[in-house]
């Protein structure tokens, strides 16, 4: 895993596949809600992204997703107005690594999952990334 400052986007630019901090809520008329933070950058950069997200939460539940665009789902929580919550986070990052293997992404860029608006400290995120996250991983965090 490599820690990286700077923008997302910027950093993504030339291949990377980037990856949104989600939640597994829908809207009534079935799209996922994208609250704040890069979610919130990605939904105005892919409009569709909403109901991708909302169909493959419908059909298969809060996991990672590729969502098209060179876009993949991280969920950190189960609402936009619940915490984050680790164990999430930690089952996130080992799907993502699987899906990362299995599509055979050479670079995936992360924002640290729940460290933003969600509140949680590095400190006790990263210690769940480890694990499954290899030199592909470049986890962007602003200063």
């Amino acid at each position: 895993m490599i820690e990286q400052t700077g923008d997302i986007w910027e950093i993504a630019a030339g291949g990377a596949v980037t990856v949104i901090t989600t939640n597994g809520s829908l809207t009534k008329d079935g799209r996922a809600i994208f609250g704040r933070g890069v979610a919130r950058e990605a939904l105005s950069r892919f409009p569709m992204l909403a109901e991708n997200l909302g169909t493959l939460l419908a059909r298969h539940g809060n996991h990672v997703f590729d969502l098209g665009c060179s876009v993949a789902s991280f969920p950190v929580e189960e609402t936009p107005w619940s915490l984050p919550d680790l164990r999430i986070i930690a089952r996130s990052a080992e799907e993502l690594r699987k899906l990362a293997d299995s599509s055979g992404w050479n670079r995936v860029v992360v924002p640290r999952p729940g460290c933003g608006g969600g509140g949680l400290a590095w400190k006790d995120v990263r210690p769940l990334l480890e694990p499954w996250f290899d030199e592909r991983f470049v986890v962007i965090y602003k200063e």
